[in-house]
């Protein structure tokens, strides 16, 4: 096992769901990330329709290319979800890389935002269909920058469907492939992951039985009737989620991550309330040849908050200003171009 803790300055869907609901954040609007390259629109070919993203630029265009890969639910390119998360961490992340020579694709999911015509409903998704995506976004990248190969950038959710992508390539695909980074990506099922987070806040005490029951019968592969649930439940849990819900529960990341035979960099924030350094061990346990950097001081959104302070790391959710720790662009960039 690889490990490192650099040093740094002091759909899951449903879980970012749970935390809007929760938390009630409030919006804001995003800020300007002025860069010295230009971005472009890139395109790669969807189910029904066309996908689209965001191409950053280096100025050498020998270097590594990433694909940034979303997170749960409504996130855009930029890292935003009306949902209340405006904290622009992917954007922020494309610019912080590329100062480091590091070119990045970031896109919208099938179904969403401007890849709305890809799939008419974007809840009829599976997870193996956002990892076709990522292969189709690897083949339009490699063929358009000419790079020999992609990284795989997945942050939460979108680490999962990395792993899944990487684990799961053959052919071409594997070989469009030149290994994943994860960013605060869990180590476990997805139900077990919303069952410890729904338990630790007291707040949760009143319907914590419903939730329990409905992620247990949703474990089982069968649907819930939310008629009689709270409305925050029933939002977490509604009909049209539950098909994307009963298949993420299905998989297993650590086992996913067994599979992958590429590079793997397991990247994990100390204060993320959502995702914890727990899961990051368990991926790096099933797979001891992976890197794991551990950072002190950053959560779920890759942002920079004082130690223990709740208030502060849930505020960093709407606040596109704060820039995306040094720790995460300092491993990212020292992996890949390491492992160049």
């Amino acid at each position: 096992m690889r490990s490192f803790r650099p040093a740094v300055p002091p759909r899951c869907r449903a879980i970012f769901a749970l935390s809007a609901v929760v938390t009630g954040l409030s919006l804001a609007p995003a800020a300007s990330t002025n860069v010295p390259y230009p971005e472009r629109e890139i395109e790669a070919r969807g189910p029904e329709g066309t996908l689209h993203g965001t191409f950053q630029k280096v100025s050498n265009n020998d270097g590594p290319v990433v694909l940034i890969v979303p997170g749960s639910g409504p996130t855009d390119r930029d890292g935003n979800s009306p949902a209340g998360i405006k904290a622009a961490s992917y954007r922020r992340l494309a610019a912080a890389l590329m100062m480091r020579g590091i070119a990045s694709v970031r896109i919208d999911k099938r179904g969403m935002f401007a890849s709305a015509d890809a799939i008419a409903d974007p809840n009829a998704v599976t997870m193996g269909d956002y990892a076709d995506d990522v292969h189709a976004w690897t083949r339009a990248i490699v063929a358009e920058t000419g790079a020999t190969c992609v990284w795989l950038l997945g942050h939460s959710e979108g680490g999962t469907v990395s792993l899944l992508a990487a684990a799961n390539a053959q052919g071409e695909a594997a070989r469009n492939i030149c290994g994943v980074v994860t960013l605060a990506a869990p180590g476990r099922p997805l139900g077990t992951i919303m069952a410890e987070q729904l338990k630790a806040n007291p707040a949760n005490a009143p319907v914590l039985d419903d939730a329990l029951a409905a992620i247990a019968t949703l474990e089982d592969g069968r649907r819930v009737d939310t008629g009689g649930m709270h409305p925050a439940l029933a939002n977490l849990f509604a009909p049209a989620v539950q098909g994307f819900l009963i298949d993420s529960f299905a998989i297993d990341p650590a086992a996913l991550v067994a599979d992958v035979s590429k590079p793997v960099l397991i990247v994990q924030g100390e204060e993320d309330i959502q995702v914890t350094p727990h899961d990051a061990r368990l991926l790096n346990a099933a797979n001891p040849d992976a890197t794991l950097a551990l950072l002190p001081g950053v959560n779920h959104v890759l942002k920079e908050v004082p130690q223990g302070d709740r208030a502060a790391n849930m505020a960093s959710y709407a606040d596109p200003s704060l820039p995306v720790a040094p720790g995460v662009v300092d491993a990212i960039a020292g992996f890949v171009l390491q492992e160049r």
